[in-house]
């Protein structure tokens, strides 16, 4: 017997946005809205949600007549030892801020309907190249996860655009590769980085900083910045070298650095001489947050 749409729908005295756990009825509102001549655009998240991910509704507002959201902590995205089990989930606190933001629907599919078969059983979607470099090769098959997940729910809402940050520069690049490389028609959307006061790239995972760390946590910033300015100024010559100093500088300022690669930005293969439009990617652990943020350059020529 089918669910009922009051049985699928989370209902909050916060909140008036329309929230389904079944794909069925997630899927009729939104065909309504496609018949009546209507655009969608889809915020895919894991919850948790700050002001980047409430700018990123607010682009989808600007660009598409109605806007849908996901709250998924994706299992398939998390290696051995990863926060998983400990990833906040905050549903309610996340429905009051997308109502606030205009959102239209907000889709909350369970574990068991995305991954039926289990993990090990799913099919999967790779693709290749790039998602094995920087955060991929310290994560491996973390991006199979994202773009596996991605093509489920891109195929689940049907959007005609879907947004995603920029401060997620690599899973940017893989998922806009994804769409082309399967002719999926989809415009993705990249939205700036929003950043605290500070300089602080927004995350998530900015909540397991201590108070002592979250002073430090700046630095990233500040270490990106640097090298921006030494690149504009030395230029591509010494690259390995500027990158070097930019980690010795991380870990003078308590981080354990991953990488600060300096890359090609459309490729994010490693920058040569004569590239101009180039993009700084950065890891980074600090106690118990793995830190990600880049920086984009411009050089003459």
């Amino acid at each position: 017997m089918a669910d009922s749409p009051a049985q699928n729908t989370v209902s909050s005295k916060d909140t008036s946005v329309q929230t389904f756990c079944d794909p069925v009825l997630m899927q009729r509102q939104i065909r309504h809205w496609h018949r009546d001549g209507l655009t969608v655009a889809f915020v895919p998240t894991m919850g948790n949600l700050h002001r980047g991910h409430i700018t990123l509704i607010e682009a989808a507002r600007q660009r598409a007549d109605r806007v849908v959201a996901s709250i998924f902590v994706n299992p398939l995205q998390f290696g051995a030892g990863e926060d998983l089990d400990a990833y906040p989930r905050t549903l309610e606190e996340d429905q009051r801020q997308l109502a606030n933001a205009g959102c239209d629907l907000l889709f909350t599919p369970e574990v068991s309907l995305l991954y039926p078969k289990g993990l090990a059983a799913q099919t999967t979607v790779e693709v290749p190249g790039i998602s094995d470099l920087h955060c991929g090769a310290s994560r491996p098959g973390h991006f199979r996860g994202v773009a596996t997940v991605v093509c489920k729910l891109f195929n689940l809402v049907r959007p005609d655009l879907a947004c995603f940050g920029e401060k997620d520069f690599q899973q940017l690049a893989v998922i806009r590769a994804m769409v082309r490389d399967l002719n999926m028609g989809i415009e993705v959307v990249g939205v700036p980085t929003v950043r605290e006061a500070d300089g602080l790239a927004m995350s998530s995972r900015n909540g397991y900083l201590t108070a002592e760390q979250r002073v430090q946590a700046p630095a990233l910033k500040r270490a990106l910045d640097a090298l921006a300015h030494r690149l504009i100024t030395e230029g591509l010559a010494q690259r390995e070298e500027l990158e070097r100093s930019a980690m010795a500088t991380l870990a003078q300022e308590g981080f354990v650095p991953d990488f600060i690669r300096v890359c090609q930005a459309d490729t994010l293969a490693p920058a040569q001489p004569g590239d101009c439009r180039l993009v700084i990617l950065a890891a980074a652990q600090l106690g118990r947050a793995r830190l990600i943020d880049n920086q984009t350059v411009d050089l003459p020529g």
